[in-house]
């Protein structure tokens, strides 16, 4: 070998040897460290550190989130929280996120997200997977409600823990109707037979109106007969029987005699403003309603209203899940503080934070049963809404989830309007969505 002269004295040649030795070695824990990703090079970092981490979500007028930072910092005094507070508008805001993600910015480590949000983020590299956290830590994720941790999970990955949740209830007039409807036919029995009792105009009411809130109503009539749009294995379900008989169901209810004429134009406002007025017996809408039905300046039937969960069909009763999740940024620069920060922001301590002072209804299950948690609102200490918050389930969880909504919103319009059957609008479901999830 050339490289060793004939003039090189063994202790040369030794410390030649002990040089490339250490080269070697420090190119593997470079390849190491570039195989691991950008994340893990932080992890080793001495954990009396003090670093300041972001938190950006959307508004929160309620300071309840002030006071989950100030719980955390008491118990992390290594570890500063700032506050970014983002649009109302949830579009805005995801936007903002896109923008800053895909320029593998580190600005923002911890970030609320809309539910049907995990999925897509997490296959464009924005997200970092919590899997790794989640075990190593036994976090046990059958203490939340499932549908919240189904909205967080894609392609076998947790993306997102489940902050505070939502789900569609049923309302219903507690001074007309005695017991409530179990089924979608005896709600459909029951809105007929007590349309006009008490001023009513209406014997129920929805969201029709082309657009997501129409996505909600239907994936409650969906899943409570046993169909599905997209599986956990990204399969397309869309053209099945259970499809096409909640199709038909959602078809006969909106095409009643006992919903407004103009049903098809219905959204939130419109059915909270038609509801509170006492112009129907039932309603389909979120939990908020339940605080406008009590208002003694806009409501009309103050201790007249109660909710229960939305009728069953075949397979039982289920509830469009709404709400936000709580991910980390996965160009943070400080993966395991933010790691602490969601696991408190999303454990007992700060959800019971944001229950009692900021009126987000909790994720976690054993939540409902805490004294000051069901003291704080009355929503949260009525059982039938823990039955709502257990029969919840996700949309579509798809990375392109807005344009799978776009393609149901067009399809099932055109189904109760007539224009197509609910055969038609299941197989041209399937056909679109497929193309979409293929191209």
């Amino acid at each position: 070998m050339k490289f060793f002269s004939k003039g090189l004295g063994s202790l040369g040649i030794l410390l030649v040897l002990a040089f490339l030795l250490v080269a070697c070695s420090n190119s593997e824990t470079g390849s190491k460290d570039e195989t691991e990703g950008t994340n893990d090079k932080k992890a080793d970092k001495s954990s009396d550190e003090e670093v300041t981490i972001v938190y950006a979500r959307n508004v929160d007028s309620t300071g309840a989130i002030d006071l989950v930072i100030e719980a955390f910092e008491k118990k992390f005094p290594n570890i500063n929280v700032k506050y970014r507070e983002m649009p109302a508008d949830s579009g805005q805001t995801h936007d903002q996120y896109v923008t800053a993600f895909s320029a593998q910015s580190s600005e923002i480590d911890v970030f609320n997200a809309d539910v049907i949000w995990p999925a897509e983020f997490g296959q464009a590299d924005y997200a970092l997977e919590l899997d790794r956290f989640i075990e190593r830590d036994n976090i046990d994720m059958d203490a939340y409600f499932p549908g919240t941790v189904a909205s967080g999970k894609y392609n076998g990955k947790q993306w997102a823990m489940p902050n505070y949740t939502d789900a569609g209830v049923l309302y219903y007039r507690s001074d007309i109707v005695e017991e409530p409807p179990e089924t979608w036919d005896e709600l459909i029995e029951m809105a007929a037979k007590y349309q006009g009792e008490k001023g009513t105009e209406f014997g129920y009411i929805m969201q029709a109106a082309q657009y997501e809130g129409l996505i909600c109503n239907a994936i409650e009539y969906i899943a409570s007969y046993g169909g599905q749009i997209i599986d956990e294995n990204n399969n397309v379900l869309a053209d099945s029987p259970e499809t096409v008989k909640a199709i038909k169901k959602m078809k006969e209810v909106v095409n009643s005699d006992f919903v407004p004429d103009n049903i098809l134009n219905f959204k939130e406002v419109e059915t909270e403003t038609a509801y509170i007025e006492g112009n129907s017996v039932f309603a389909r809408n979120w939990p908020y309603m339940q605080a406008s039905a009590a208002d003694e300046e806009r409501s009309k039937i103050i201790g007249n209203s109660k909710i229960t969960t939305l009728p069953s069909g075949s397979e039982g009763s289920s509830s469009s899940l709404g709400g936000w999740m709580a991910m980390i940024n996965r160009y943070s620069e400080h993966p395991e503080e933010a790691w602490e920060f969601v696991k408190f922001l999303t454990g007992p301590e700060g959800q019971k934070i944001t229950a009692i002072h900021g009126g987000r209804a909790p994720t976690l299950k054993a939540l409902y049963d805490d004294p000051e948690v069901k003291e704080a609102s009355a929503l949260f200490a009525n059982p039938e809404f823990k039955k709502v918050l257990e029969n919840a389930v996700s949309r579509p969880v798809t990375p392109i989830y807005q344009e799978i909504s776009d393609i149901m919103q067009i399809e099932l319009s055109r189904a109760l309007t007539g224009e197509q059957t609910p055969e038609e609008a299941a197989k041209n479901m399937q056909t679109k969505i497929e193309e979409a999830v293929n191209d």
